[in-house]
């Protein structure tokens, strides 16, 4: 247990303090989970944009041999 849920055994009362200090080991927490998911999902929209980009690049490429027009030109 921490110091504050000692001292709060033995007044019986919660004060600002006691609030402040419990908000910041919650906020110490909460930045170490941010901190630790935010490199795997960095690396996961990377991934995912570079398989999009492909992918478009793929399909634009197959379109645009399906539609294209052959022209010839002859002298007369």
């Amino acid at each position: 247990m921490s110091d504050v849920d000692d001292v709060d055994m033995e007044r019986g009362s919660i004060n600002r303090d006691d609030i402040r200090a419990k908000f910041e080991d919650l906020k110490h927490s909460l930045d170490h989970t941010a901190e630790a998911a935010r490199t795997p999902m960095l690396a996961s929209v990377i991934a995912i944009v570079a398989v999009m980009a492909v992918l478009a690049f793929l399909l634009g490429r197959r379109r645009g041999r399906a539609s294209r027009t052959v022209v010839e030109v002859r002298r007369v």
